[in-house]
């Protein structure tokens, strides 16, 4: 280890560090009573740490013996990471503050889980890899069952738990397969085991096995299962968190280990991930129809916008790379905004779930609605919102690569997602006065980020405000 090494890991240090330090003060001088403070604290470091990475260069930096890697891909995905983190935080802190749950313990996970996705992120080392992927699921496990009053929350903890130990468990067969048939966890010696454009059927069984255990990390199908469940079930602040910036580590991760272990053989993956996206797309369209409850069709949209983003890496080439790294930041940033409308659902004091509950919002509360309605036509795709060009960004990426059909199946899928969607809008403008509704109240926070979430949405259409040309260099220095 040299101070090269150190220096190119330096922000991860520097948030262990400050994860550490934050704990001890915390056990030392009250517990809870510093909760409040430490989440702001936390969301202020993170977005502190993204604006350092933000302006560290545009050099490829290699550590540890080729373990870590920080170029520009790594950058783009880990400032996406830290400022969906740190927003959630803040959302948080006051939806838990209300209700008199915020625990300490609550921020410093978040912050040890962010750790471990930009370990992912980095990872030029299946070994690297996975320990980055378990710190962060051991924080997510935690989380998810923070509540410890509740048995919704204890139960999706639980499912998450079992469900994650099968991923892992994939994940390290397949790594093992890899290893034994390459004789090294280094990528790039993976990379060069491959010869003629394809891999042995040793290593093909271990990018699958692999590509399995990543699978689960983005609730692609049939790896979906805890989703649904755990999104319901988790404290809502716990649920914008798992839809947004761990969706956007394990995909970079999928496409860091797709492309430097095995990116000489896009042929022998790229038709595992088609089927993937097909049936994350279809699934997550189809069975959102019925959901009456909002986290769990956030969970099924999820579900539907990890298969568009998929559709991007299957593309195999880097315009597929940066169009998916463009679909990503537009699906976070719609999240974010959605989830901070969803946190403000309350009725008498309790928070409530249920679509039904926004009838006629549009009367009693016309800027959010508005607002809300602008993201949901986003998330669906319809033009001139952003989220209408991170769709057409993964299409013509596939078309480009030659998969007619499967852009083709995925515009199919974007249309019968989009009923969920409009349903929604329904019930604010078109709903029945009669029934119980909503309360409508929003702190500032919830406000400010729900409406700056809208407004992108808007503004963004003239020329993402940079995001093409970023993804487009970050991509460059992952695939060449």
């Amino acid at each position: 280890m040299t101070s090269a090494d150190l220096a190119t890991i330096l922000p991860e240090i520097f948030l262990a560090v400050y994860a550490m330090v934050a704990l001890l003060v915390a056990v030392y001088t009250g517990k809870d009573r510093v909760a409040s403070l430490l989440s702001w604290i936390s969301a202020a470091v993170l977005i502190a740490v993204a604006i350092w990475i933000s302006v560290s260069g545009d050099l490829t930096r290699v550590a540890f013996g080729g373990m870590f890697v920080d170029d520009g891909f790594a950058r783009f995905a880990k400032v996406t990471v830290l400022f969906a983190a740190a927003i959630v935080l803040i959302l948080s802190e006051g939806f838990f503050s209300r209700r008199g749950s915020l625990i300490f313990e609550y921020p410093i996970l978040v912050v040890l889980s962010v750790i471990g996705m930009m370990m992912m992120i980095s990872a030029g080392d299946v070994i690297a890899l996975y320990m980055g992927l378990e710190l962060q699921s051991l924080a997510l496990y935690v989380v998810a069952s923070i509540r410890r009053d509740s048995v919704r929350s204890t139960e999706a903890g639980l499912k998450y738990f079992i469900l994650g130990a099968l991923s892992s468990g994939l994940l390290l067969y397949g790594a093992s397969l890899t290893y034994g048939y390459a004789g090294t966890t280094l990528f790039s010696g993976i990379y060069a085991a491959a010869t003629d454009g394809h891999v042995g059927i040793g290593l093909l069984l271990g990018l699958t096995f692999m590509l399995a255990g990543m699978a689960f990390k983005v609730s692609a199908v049939p790896f979906h299962m805890w989703t649904p469940d755990v999104y319901e079930g988790a404290p809502t602040p716990v649920t914008a968190f798992f839809a947004t910036a761990p969706k956007m580590a394990a995909m970079a991760m999928i496409a860091r280990a797709l492309y430097d272990a095995f990116g000489a053989a896009v042929a022998d993956w790229q038709q595992i991930l088609a089927l993937l996206a097909v049936l994350s797309m279809y699934l997550g369209a189809l069975a959102g129809i019925g959901q009456r409850d909002i986290k769990r069709l956030m969970a099924y949209s999820s579900i539907t916008h990890m298969g568009f983003a998929l559709m991007g890496l299957a593309a195999g080439t880097e315009r597929g790379v940066q169009a998916m790294l463009i679909y990503m930041a537009i699906y976070v940033t719609m999240n974010i905004g959605t989830f901070a409308f969803i946190l403000s659902m309350e009725r008498d004091g309790q928070h409530v779930t249920r679509i039904d509950g926004l009838n006629m919002l549009s009367k009693r509360e016309p800027v959010k609605a508005m607002a809300m309605l602008v993201l949901l036509f986003s998330l669906a795709g319809v033009p001139p919102l952003v989220g209408f060009f991170g769709k057409f960004a993964v299409l013509t990426a596939a078309l480009d690569a030659g998969l007619v059909w499967l852009a083709v199946l995925g515009a199919i899928a974007s249309v019968i997602a989009a009923f969920y969607y409009l349903r929604i809008v329904y019930y604010m403008y078109f709903g029945s006065d009669e029934g119980p509704a909503i309360d409508g109240s929003m702190s500032v926070v919830q406000v400010t980020v729900l409406v700056g979430a809208a407004a992108l949405m808007v503004l963004g259409v003239v020329n993402l405000f940079g995001l093409d040309g970023m993804a487009a260099s970050a991509a460059a220095s992952l695939v060449n």
